[in-house]
């Protein structure tokens, strides 16, 4: 998996239909209608995220590999 930062993977959700409601902090918060949860992409200037971190994310949003 490759690596990307935080905001491009918000970019990324962006377009696959979460909605930002709320940051708190470095921290950006994503909801999507219909499910019940939560997205929080730690945005640290331009920092990757760690490949944990990124495959439970993308796991979660439903993202597949190559849409990153």
């Amino acid at each position: 998996m490759r690596s990307i930062s935080g905001k491009d993977f918000c970019k990324v959700l962006e377009k696959k239909g979460w909605l930002l409601k709320t940051i708190k902090g470095s921290h950006h918060v994503y909801m999507k209608s219909g499910k019940k949860v939560r997205i929080s992409v730690p945005v640290h200037s331009n920092k990757d995220l760690k490949r944990g971190l990124l495959k439970f994310l993308v796991k979660i949003a439903e993202i597949k590999e190559n849409e990153l």
